[in-house]
């Protein structure tokens, strides 16, 4: 796989998080009652900066939490035969708030369905929102996000790398091409198969 094109720079990137805060907070005319769950792995760190952004925007604090997708996957068994699990940490009831699921990449849908899935175990929320940074299109379920960095039109074939600090020690969005191994696809799982 190499590099075809960037999308985002890092500036873009905290622009694009800045204009989502913004939309989420006028979307719930406010945050009181709004929780921000990140989607293992890339969605934690952008979880955390919305937060900071709706914190710039609001002068409030959300809760943050953490969601693992793993068990509640419909393609584990193409994955690996011991999948890498994580923890979900979601430190408040889900009980009546206003949960925006966070993720890097919107593609077919079966993530975010993964994620719903896994967050309606924790608790009947009052209503579940989808931001990501990027919607890349070729959906094969129902769902649309509620707030998106950018949409990009991608071929199938094209994957999209977010980039963050934490996890890759840069920051941005690159479109990649070239061919995906069965080994490179299980050392993206988790991280960004998308």
């Amino acid at each position: 796989m190499h590099k075809k094109a960037q999308i985002l720079d890092d500036q873009q990137l905290l622009r694009s998080i800045k204009r989502m805060a913004h939309e989420i907070v006028e979307r719930n005319k406010g945050v009181e009652n709004v929780a921000l769950v990140g989607v293992r792995t890339r969605g934690e760190p952008l979880a955390r900066m919305l937060a900071a952004a709706i914190f710039q925007v609001e002068g409030a604090r959300v809760p943050v939490g953490t969601v693992d997708i793993t068990f509640y996957r419909d393609d584990l068994h193409h994955l690996s035969r011991e999948p890498k699990l994580n923890r979900t940490d979601v430190p408040f009831p889900v009980e009546g708030k206003i949960v925006v699921l966070v993720d890097d990449v919107l593609y077919t849908g079966r993530t975010a369905r993964a994620a719903m899935d896994a967050l309606m175990d924790l608790g009947r929320a009052r209503r579940i929102q989808l931001a990501v940074l990027i919607d890349r299109g070729h959906r094969e379920l129902p769902i649309r996000a509620d707030f998106v960095g950018k949409n990009i039109p991608t071929a199938k074939s094209e994957v999209v790398r977010v980039c963050l600090p934490e996890i890759d020690g840069e920051m941005g969005v690159w479109l990649m091409e070239g061919e995906m191994t069965k080994e490179k696809r299980l050392e993206f799982h988790g991280e960004n198969t998308k």
